[in-house]
């Protein structure tokens, strides 16, 4: 019986240089420029209008650049039609065909490339094998569940071995639990292939879970690339720290030995050309102590008050309110939960070390809200 080693195919390396789209005076990407390795699964991240998709278009071409290159494995692709790239898409809303069988959506694209019968049914068989819809092939799209019928699109998409795999969304329209699923077995059917993957989301869980490198899009530039650990532990600007995952931002003047918050000099590691800063801290970082309580040099300090806790199962999330008016949100993991309740009034710690000190940007909140 076929299998996914019928369809594996070695990933194809990207390169873009300088990319630029503009639509008159707007310009929807500015400038970028990324390299992605072959068999890479890369994420491009960002929130609506960040220049996400407008460059997966132009790689796809769907859309094509005002200025720069676009090239894989060395060829400059910028002018070659869509249909001659040879790369796989996966939609949001599946976008099959409704009159045709799973198994005549999946043939397609074979059909098109006047693959042989006998050769269509062995690659299609191997495609429902890798998505595990093998009994399903003589359904049509509306006997199926939104989740088998992005699998279906899915097997559409790789049952020619393209060496890329553009996809756009493709969770988007599918409920929490189902999505959770799905990353995984999108996670497998990379490995097992072998293919580019090139994944365009706004949901900074899903980025996590699926990605080898992920690139920050924000105002159509890229304002950070690498592994899922390094931005989230040591994002390089105000904006990747609030965009990828939970932060507590405390802001001020620095100086030679901190950042000056709430009438208290908090330090982090590292120096700060500008003179206004902001010190971020993930809520997994912060501890709540009793009022008053002195930690050792090692670590940094605030008093405030408890405005609210969030009970998650096998966490829990504490709102609290600084003494200039700024909050600040704490995760303690199940089993270690402090004494702390709504109004109390604590002590918020945590470890110089886990600090990371930024330039500040005030309009990073104007753009993600």
């Amino acid at each position: 019986m076929p299998t996914s080693n019928d369809l594996a195919a070695r990933g194809a390396g990207i390169e873009l240089t300088g990319l630029t789209k503009r639509y008159g005076d707007f310009v929807a990407v500015d400038d970028v420029s990324l390299s992605i390795k072959p068999g890479e699964f890369i994420t491009l991240l960002g929130p609506s209008g960040s220049g996400k998709t407008t460059t997966l278009n132009i790689i796809a071409g769907f859309d094509h650049p005002t200025t720069g290159e676009l090239t894989v494995d060395g060829t400059a692709i910028a002018a070659t039609p869509a249909h001659k790239r040879d790369m796989g898409m996966v939609f949001q809303h599946y976008a099959l065909f409704p009159h045709m069988t799973v198994a005549e959506n999946i043939a397609y694209p074979l059909k098109q490339r006047k693959v042989p019968k006998a050769r269509r049914a062995e690659l299609v068989a191997a495609a429902l094998a890798t998505v595990h819809l093998g009994e399903y092939g003589h359904r049509y799209p509306r006997e199926l569940s939104g989740g088998q019928q992005q699998r279906v699109a899915v097997a559409r998409a790789i049952v020619y071995s393209p060496r890329v795999l553009l996809m756009d969304e493709p969770l988007g329209a599918l409920d929490k639990k189902l999505r959770d699923w799905l990353q995984l077995e999108i996670k497998r059917i990379h490995g097992e292939l072998g293919t580019t993957f090139v994944y365009v989301t706004h949901d900074q869980d899903e980025a996590l879970v699926l990605s080898d490198r992920i690139a920050v899009f924000n105002r159509g530039r890229i304002e950070q690339v690498g592994a899922a650990e390094e931005l989230y532990e040591r994002p390089a600007t105000l904006f990747v720290a609030r965009f990828l995952g939970e932060s507590t931002i405390l802001r001020g003047d620095v100086t030679p030995d901190g950042i000056g918050v709430c009438a208290r000099l908090l330090r982090a590691p590292g120096t700060l050309a500008d003179k206004a800063g902001a010190l971020v801290v993930r809520p997994e970082r912060l501890a709540v102590r009793e009022a008053g309580f002195d930690p050792d040099p090692e670590w940094n300090a605030l008093p405030a008050t408890v405005t609210g806790e969030i009970y998650l199962g096998s966490s829990r999330k504490l709102e609290l309110r600084l003494p200039d008016g700024s909050s600040a949100l704490v995760r303690e993991q199940a089993g270690s939960l402090s004494d702390a309740r709504g109004g109390d009034e604590v002590t918020l710690t945590w470890r110089v070390a886990d600090s990371v000190l930024l330039p500040d940007s005030p309009d990073v909140e104007a753009v993600l809200t």
